[in-house]
């Protein structure tokens, strides 16, 4: 009986061309079961091989339904995987901490919380092992002791005779922290110590004398990222080491120079665009008076708590430079010693640190654990190197390896990381100048630092305590370092196959 219906149905169905022969339209929108299909006989008039090109032509179709439900269950099952979330949950937090007053650290570490422990099936010590130990002691020990040094007045007293040293010139003054912070982190320490020591003092110099909170924390940045790479720095002793055991050892003078041309060039630039220092300095900053891009400062004497403070700063900062004393701990016993002299008030300056800021970086660190253990970093990198061919490798390799120094560390993260794989790099892309891709990613990671998510970037706004301040800078530091990935990229396609071969 089902197989008369059937067949009725093929010879009144308007019919269509499938392999040659003519297959009635019913057979392909009217639901069948498969095995009713095999039972059915060939009805009278209606050829055997009508019938069988029906069911090739339902199997067929089926077939491209079932194909399409495993495409799209494996384009989700790809999507929500751990790596491509955290890279979008980052993505979130930074549009938020550039649009937004929350506190991006809190959501950065529940947005790591939820992926870690609920996605990638970790244990929570899994994700809390991505908090920056190091850096939260560097953040709360330094903010901690100039705190101090700001409550008894010694950060005013210093800042006049600063000016002083400057020629009372607001112009000079940038220039001044350039050329010290590169001074600094050639000797040895690196760029996160000199900008450790120098921000606490230079940003709120540069306040009261009227340059810009940016423009400072550009200038310290810049000049400390720019000796970071000598021979005897931290940085420079990575970068140098990593290319020797690829086969690219001894070229300090070439790395070295490009790194210290790169930050020179960008911080010119900066002082160009920001370094507009003739306007008379806010009637809210004491101690200051301008006259035609000068300034005059008022050289009060220290008191005793004051001659203390500077003493115990200076005795960190020799123990720091000198005798490689941990940055954070020793600013802790530093500002422990000063409290026990009564040189200062401890609980005033407590309430004066930046918590703010130092749990928007430390919530960011943690969420960025998360996405280097998920292998989001991974993946990020792989889709970029695509793009790279052997005209463009320098330029994209800098750019790759900006983008993710914005988040990374860039001497603990991405110069371990890519350093290493420069020969294969170069060799899958089919050409290019290894010395000079090495050059790239040095200087790619290096220029974006300034980011408020890069540890020299946080060191900056965690001087400034007061909020609003605080967000404003956050986001300038943020739209510079990654508009430094896309600058970072030109200046190693113009340069680095030149400074690689002289």
């Amino acid at each position: 009986m089902h197989s008369r219906s059937i067949a009725r149905a093929a010879v009144a169905s308007t019919a269509t061309q499938v392999h040659g022969s003519m297959v009635p339209r019913h057979f392909v929108s009217t639901p069948m079961s498969w095995s009713s299909c095999r039972t059915t006989k060939p009805a009278r008039g209606h050829s055997s091989g009508s019938i069988a090109a029906a069911r090739e032509e339902m199997h067929a179709s089926a077939r491209r339904v079932d194909g399409a439900r495993v495409a799209r269950r494996a384009t989700f099952t790809l999507i929500m995987t751990p790596a491509v979330t955290s890279l979008f949950a980052l993505g979130v937090a930074i549009v938020l901490s550039c649009t937004t007053r929350i506190n991006v650290g809190v959501l950065a570490i529940a947005f790591a919380w939820l992926l870690g422990v609920y996605q990638a099936g970790w244990k929570p010590d899994a994700v809390t092992a991505g908090f920056p130990v190091t850096l939260f002691l560097m953040l709360t020990g330094v903010t901690l002791l100039f705190a101090l040094a700001e409550t008894n007045g010694t950060l005013d007293r210093l800042t006049h005779r600063v000016m002083r040293l400057a020629g009372g010139s607001r112009r000079v003054l940038p220039v001044v922290f350039f050329l010290l912070a590169c001074a600094v982190s050639s000797v040895g320490p690196g760029a996160i110590s000199a900008v450790a020591l120098l921000a606490p003092l230079a940003m709120p110099i540069g306040v009261r004398a009227g340059v810009p909170r940016l423009l400072t924390a550009l200038m310290v940045a810049n000049g400390a990222n720019a000796g970071n790479l000598s021979p005897i720095s931290a940085g420079g002793v990575i970068a140098n080491s990593k290319m020797a055991e690829v086969g690219i050892g001894g070229h300090e003078t070439q790395v070295w120079a490009a790194n210290f041309v790169a930050h020179l060039i960008v911080a010119l630039a900066a002082y160009l665009l920001f370094g507009r220092l003739g306007r008379t300095t806010d009637a809210g900053q004491r101690g200051t008076g301008a006259t035609d891009g000068g300034v005059t400062m008022a050289a009060a004497p220290l008191d005793t708590k004051q001659w203390l403070t500077v003493g115990v700063i200076g005795l960190w900062i020799i123990a720091t430079v000198a005798f490689k004393v941990n940055v954070g701990l020793g600013a802790f016993a530093a500002a422990s010693l000063l409290a026990l002299l009564r040189a200062g008030d401890e609980s005033a300056a407590v309430k004066k640190m930046p918590w703010g800021v130092i749990v928007t970086v430390c919530g960011i660190s943690v969420l960025i654990g998360v996405l280097e253990k998920s292998g989001g970093m991974e993946l990020f990198s792989s889709l970029l190197a695509k793009l790279a061919t052997p005209a463009t490798i320098n330029g994209s390799v800098a750019f790759i390896t900006g983008l993710i120094s914005t988040w990374s560390s860039t001497s603990g993260v991405v110069l371990p990381a890519f350093l290493p794989t420069v020969p294969a790099l170069v060799a899958n892309v089919g050409g290019g100048d290894p010395l000079a891709v090495a050059l790239s990613i040095n200087v790619g990671s290096a220029l974006v630092d300034v980011s408020p998510l890069s540890t020299l970037g946080a060191l900056c706004i965690a001087t400034v305590t007061d909020q609003a301040e605080s967000r404003i800078l956050f986001r300038q530091l943020m739209i510079w370092g990654l508009s430094m990935a896309v600058v970072g990229a030109v200046l190693c396609h113009l340069l680095a196959g030149t400074i690689a071969a002289g």
